[in-house]
């Protein structure tokens, strides 16, 4: 039963839309990249120089983020992957014509391998100066990076529970799209420094599940109303539903360098949404305990593909590469059915080398981190 048919009265910012012209299962795709000074290989914390120079009309495609050395790519609403990864790289190919000129470059991966907080840069705007005023000095540490990937949900409590289900995956989709291994200039030993760096942050994490949106709702607008918070995407969640859009937003995922790693998390996400849409029961195991899936998140975050997760059901831990190929076999029918059966073979590929696996090997191949951004800039265009 969804609040309107209940006799629920909505706040303005909770009404859900009608299903996108496109279909159901409509995917967007937003990635955090980082602004670099082309002679060091730093971050360039030049924001207000840069997007007054991006192409005409492109204001939706192009936003500032709390660092003046981010920026927001946004891609539109599309019915497949391939033609959101085909606009996704136009953008990409459109920023970095936009900032040769200004001998900047841009690159994407979860962390920049050597910043340091004492350099960073809040931008301007007024939200980022709000979260500045919020989060005090916590919001100067060092930039983190990530890929967000919105699926279309044709109800508000389909969307309930799609994200209640995908909290168990959410440890596996972060396994595959680590890429963030190094931090002021060291191996942490993490393959996603960017999961605790970003854990300093309020209201962040796996949030917990809701019976109904109901209840989702008014967990939420009670920060709104008391001015905690001034909306809603100030919660910052690994999953969370965008009623403004009408889609589950999955954020856990590292930024990723390439075009087909990001094409083929996409698929995955999108894939698994169908899944649980069509198939899934939507009665929730309430019971899984947070421990296990906070346990599985640092795991995934620590290890990437090599993590053995926590199967709470057995009461043992498995591998991530074989709860990954399970997982494939389920979603491939849907892949097939939403036309990115292609971009979702090529998980696989990214699950045996991943992003930050690819940095620590490029890392001790060239000896210098500076080199290794330098590589992740070239390759922040290959395939666009």
């Amino acid at each position: 039963m969804t609040p309107e048919s209940s006799g629920a009265t909505l706040p303005a910012w909770a009404t859900w839309p009608q299903p996108h012209e496109q279909g159901a299962y409509t995917v967007g795709i937003e990635e955090e990249v980082m602004l670099l000074d082309q002679l060091t290989w730093a971050l360039a914390h030049r924001i207000d120089s840069v997007l007054p120079r991006l192409p005409h009309g492109r204001t939706n495609s192009f936003t500032a983020e709390t660092h003046g050395s981010a920026l927001e790519i946004q891609t539109g609403v599309h019915g497949q992957v391939g033609s959101a990864t085909e606009e996704l790289g136009a953008l990409r190919r459109e920023l970095d014509d936009t900032l040769k000129p200004l001998s900047m470059r841009a690159a994407s991966a979860g962390t920049h391998p050597f910043a340091v907080w004492q350099e960073i840069v809040i931008s301007a705007g007024e939200r980022y100066q709000f979260v500045y005023g919020s989060m005090r000095e916590l919001a100067r540490r060092e930039p983190t990076f990530g890929l967000h990937v919105h699926v279309g949900v044709p109800d508000p409590e389909g969307a309930i529970h799609v994200a209640n289900r995908l909290r168990a995956e959410l440890p596996l989709l972060l396994a595959l799209s680590v890429n963030s291994p190094f931090w002021q200039g060291r191996d942490t030993g993490l393959a996603s420094a960017r999961t605790p760096l970003f854990q300093a942050f309020p209201r962040v994490g796996v949030p917990r599940a809701f019976r109904t949106y109901d209840e989702y709702v008014e967990s939420v607008d009670v920060l709104i109303r008391s001015d905690a918070v001034p909306e809603p995407t100030f919660l910052w969640w690994d999953v969370r539903p965008q009623p403004r859009f009408g889609t589950v937003e999955v954020r856990i995922m590292d930024a990723q360098t390439t075009l087909a790693d990001t094409a083929a998390i996409a698929a995955l996400v999108q894939s698994i949404v169908r899944l649980e849409v069509e198939e899934g029961s939507r009665t929730y195991d309430l019971g899984i305990p947070p421990e296990v899936l906070d346990e599985n998140r640092f795991l995934a975050a620590r290890d990437g593909m090599d993590a053995e997760l926590i199967a709470h059901e057995l009461d043992q831990r498995l591998p991530a590469r074989a709860l990954l190929e399970d997982l494939l076999i389920l979603c491939r029918p849907h892949a097939e059915d939403l036309g990115c059966a292609t971009e979702l073979e090529s998980v696989a590929r990214l699950a045996e080398r991943t992003g930050a696996r690819r940095q620590l090997e490029l890392s001790r191949s060239l000896g210098s981190l500076p080199r290794v951004v330098a590589v992740l800039a070239d390759d922040f265009l290959a395939g666009t």
